[in-house]
């Protein structure tokens, strides 16, 4: 397809997407800000290049392995950590691993691990697809033109190997072509900073190839559930070309498609991927924000509450994340924040070890947590490597300038942040203890008065809130799950209150029980020394509304609670009411130590003056 047929969609694409006003700084405290911190300490400058590029020097790959994608995943997120700490070592340490990733550039443009003859088979075009991103992600924060260049000399390379009248893209790789089709991402980027119509092609040709017959028909089948788009039978093979409902490689396809969207404004990749990121979230996220079974969608969500093997791959939380980024950036719709903000606060911060020092590569919700293997003979993991991505996203996340006029309050977190509306310098501060409490206090300080909106997202979990200025009530009806826009004139001083509902509510799935306080979702953990954390309970609500008392948490927790409940079958409450505690999902298990569990969802007793003729419903 030529590119001149797009041209009008392009120009339209271009007026639905202008640039606004700019987030120029935010600086993030508290028990997240530490996370993150942590994280670009021990997993970003701590991890060694070197063993990450070695590999495209060697380039002597054979068993189709994907050692090829840990430098691109490390290297973004090393980015993206700069880009929120501007850490002048970081910068070094990353333009020298640039630097050197460019010296292995063969001649004639391969930048990867593969020998000649399995070129373009296995995970070698994925691979690819994440060097491309981190050398490009580098031209845009340094404006190294080395590195654009050598971007562009391996998309050149792969444009002679891959497309119309050469090897179909959807062949390149496992999971119908999912995995090599995931360069569609950046692609347009490269387009985007060359305008090389030639880059327009192929990413035009990947997203025409989806629906070729043996594509993955993710636009075709985007209002088919997403772990039933290719059924495969019991003599399957699970790790095969056939197998269509691997998480990570679907959701980043999508990405893509939601990139291509941006250059050519056709309309069916927009809604594709907003049709699929609802069955991703109704069908499969958990209750923890994570999702996947052996890294594939399986109807998780209704299944969560039976152990899975391999179960919430923090590769596949960060790409749920991702998607949610991209769909909020470009819809302005407050789910998608709400949905980050779940993931963020429960799988996310699960997935790294109390002492940041690793990340998990598997969160179950029930047992424990343990170190993911080395892969590929590197001493590095997929998800080692991908996860600093999704801890930098989060002050990305926090504020948004849709427009001139507009800022958005995405994330409530203490810190600052420094934004630009025009020639307006405005900083806001937030200084609050939620998740552990309900009430953030916003303090807005424009250079000089400010005629704007600030927008604040109202959960969807939040429904009593009250929001004030300068300590006056607001009357304007607050409806949970969108936007509060607040237009007036803002002065330096002028302060915002806001107080969520944190009322912990229980949650019932096929005979199982689990507690949500605001976006934190609680569970039981061995630690606590107060029982067989797998026993069943009976836990006292009224509409589903828990009583809990906050207490001091054991050291290396973040929250805890106690909950009183009824224990056992004997289900009496004069004997067996006992106070359980209960810790912040993130909490439990963190030390990795195999010989302490823990458990979200609670065995629920059957209670047949309450039961009668009911039954267990989804349970399987």
């Amino acid at each position: 397809m030529k590119t001149n047929r797009w041209k009008s969609l392009i120009l339209l694409a271009t007026i639905c997407f202008p640039l606004h006003a700019e987030v120029k700084g935010v600086k993030l405290h508290g028990y997240i800000g530490s996370r993150i911190d942590g994280c670009i300490e021990k997993r970003v400058k701590g991890q060694n290049a070197d063993e990450l590029t070695i590999v495209f020097s060697q380039q002597k790959e054979t068993r189709t392995n994907w050692a090829s994608e840990f430098w691109g995943k490390w290297v973004q997120g090393a980015i993206a950590s700069y880009q929120y700490n501007h850490d002048p070592e970081l910068y070094a340490k990353i333009e020298t691993s640039v630097n050197q990733m460019i010296s292995y550039q063969t001649p004639r443009g391969f930048l990867g691990d593969y020998v000649p003859e399995i070129e373009t088979k296995g995970w070698d075009i994925w691979g690819r697809k994440y060097t491309l991103l981190g050398l490009i992600k580098w031209y845009r924060v340094s404006g190294d033109k080395k590195a654009l260049k050598a971007a562009c000399r391996l998309l050149d390379y792969t444009l002679t190997q891959v497309g119309p009248d050469k090897k179909p893209i959807y062949q390149c790789g496992y999971y119908r072509g999912m995995p090599p089709m995931s360069i569609l991402e950046p692609v347009v980027f490269l387009y985007n900073e060359t305008k090389d119509p030639r880059y327009l092609d192929f990413a035009l040709y990947i997203a025409e190839a989806d629906d070729s017959e043996g594509g993955p028909h993710l636009v075709q089948k985007c209002d088919v559930p997403v772990s039933q788009r290719f059924p495969l039978g019991p003599k399957d093979n699970w790790w095969s070309f056939e197998n269509g409902q691997k998480g990570y490689e679907m959701m980043s396809c999508y990405v893509g498609l939601l990139e291509l969207y941006k250059v050519t404004g056709h309309q069916a990749y927009f809604e594709a991927a907003k049709k699929a990121y609802q069955h991703v979230k109704q069908e499969e996220v958990n209750i923890t924000g994570g999702a996947c079974s052996l890294e594939c969608f399986y109807q998780g969500k209704k299944r969560q509450t039976h152990p899975a093997a391999h179960t919430m791959e923090t590769c596949v939380t960060f790409t749920w994340m991702q998607y949610a980024e991209r769909l909020l950036e470009m819809t302005g719709d407050s789910q998608y924040a709400d949905d980050i903000e779940q993931t963020m606060y429960n799988a996310l911060m699960a997935s790294m070890k109390e002492d940041n020092s690793q990340i998990v590569k598997y969160v179950p919700l029930e047992g424990f947590r343990r170190e993911g293997e080395n892969q590929c003979d590197v001493i590095m993991n997929c998800c080692n490597a991908n996860a600093p991505r999704a801890f930098a996203m989060i002050p990305r996340v926090a504020y948004r300038t849709p427009s001139d006029r507009r800022i958005d309050v995405n994330l409530y977190i203490p810190g600052e942040a420094h934004l630009k509306q025009g020639k307006q310098a405005i900083r806001l501060t937030q200084e609050t203890n939620y998740p552990i409490d309900d009430l953030i206090t916003l303090k807005v300080n424009p250079a000089k008065t400010y005629d704007g909106i600030i927008a604040l997202r109202i959960p969807s979990w939040s429904k009593t809130t009250t929001v004030t200025i300068n300590g006056q009530t607001l009357q304007q009806p607050i409806q949970a799950g969108t936007y509060y826009t607040i237009d007036r004139q803002w002065k330096p001083g002028d302060v915002i209150t806001l107080q969520l509902d944190m009322t912990a509510h229980l949650k019932h799935l096929n005979q199982y029980v689990a507690i949500q306080r605001g976006p934190v979702v609680l569970c039981r953990d061995t630690r606590f020394n107060d029982g067989f954390v797998d026993e069943c309970v009976t836990v006292p609500n009224k509409g589903d509304i828990v009583t809990l008392t906050p207490i001091q948490p054991l050291d290396g927790m973040w929250m805890a609670f106690t909950c009183t409940m009824v224990r056992g079958t004997y289900n009496d409450a004069a004997v067996d009411a006992r106070k359980i505690h209960l810790c912040d999902f993130a909490s439990a298990g963190s030390r990795w130590d195999e010989s302490e569990r823990y458990r979200v969802w609670l065995p629920r007793i059957v209670d047949g003056r309450i039961d009668r003729g009911q039954e267990a419903s989804g349970y399987w």
